[in-house]
């Protein structure tokens, strides 16, 4: 029996391998983006750990400083308070410094007692003016007059409480006593400075007062007066020659 030769087809080795049909994976004409990722396709980072971030509160502010700044503050507003007012007053009212002077002086004791010690007596008027039109004085209580020779006070006394008006002048006859201790040296230091016919004093005054301006009465303030006055002597049951004088004024709260 014959044998059936079968023949099966060769296959053609210069074909190559079958080719597979495969789908690219952007379609044809769409838009690559520079990753290589299509544009208008969504994309999605990598994932990376985030640390949560706290917001640091700001430093607060010592309780000094707040104290200094809230100081400033009220010495600033007060300056402006002050300066607002001396504005109207001085526009207003047109203040004047008062004038004062010492017209004369007269001796009735001055004597050295067996203590060594000085007692002295002065009568002194002093005349007061107030230049002002729409201002006046209350003179208050309380105030002191006193009479100084090289530093040493030889006497004292105080003004009368009065009220002085507008443009008035006031006359005012004081009293003045006093003693000092061990005044030995005192005496001999006037009697040479009498030799020379000039013996310098010195009246310190501290009158507390109140301004009136218009219908308003203000706060207590203090007026300082000092005058420089010159006399030819200084002997008892004597009327004190003032050769000149000289007063300066000064107020304070």
């Amino acid at each position: 029996m014959a044998d059936h030769q079968r023949i099966h087809p060769a296959r053609d080795l210069e074909a190559g391998a079958p080719q597979r049909t495969t789908v690219p994976l952007v379609p044809r004409g769409a838009l690559r983006s520079e990753k290589g990722h299509p544009e208008g396709g969504s994309y999605y980072p990598p994932f990376q750990r985030t640390i949560p971030y706290s917001y640091s509160k700001p430093p607060k502010r010592s309780c000094c400083k707040k104290c200094l700044c809230w100081t400033l503050c009220l010495i600033i507003l007060q300056i402006l308070i002050i300066a607002i007012f001396a504005a109207i007053i001085y526009f207003v009212f047109q203040p004047k410094i008062p004038k004062y002077s010492v017209d004369s002086m007269r001796i009735t004791q001055f004597n050295l007692n067996n203590d060594n010690s000085l007692f002295a007596t002065f009568d002194v008027n002093v005349t007061a003016r107030n230049p002002n039109k729409k201002i006046g004085v209350y003179y208050e209580s309380g105030s002191q007059l006193s009479v100084y020779f090289a530093g040493t006070k030889l006497c004292e006394g105080s003004l009368p409480k009065f009220y002085q008006g507008h443009r008035n002048t006031t006359v005012m006859n004081l009293t003045l006593t006093g003693q000092t201790q061990d005044a030995t040296g005192l005496l001999q230091s006037l009697q040479a400075q009498q030799q020379t016919g000039s013996i310098p004093l010195n009246l310190r005054a501290k009158v507390p007062v109140r301004l009136k301006l218009g219908g308003l009465k203000l706060m207590k303030w203090k007026f300082l007066v000092r005058c420089r006055v010159n006399v030819d002597s200084l002997a008892e049951d004597n009327i004190i020659r003032i050769r000149d004088s000289s007063c300066k004024f000064r107020f304070s709260f």
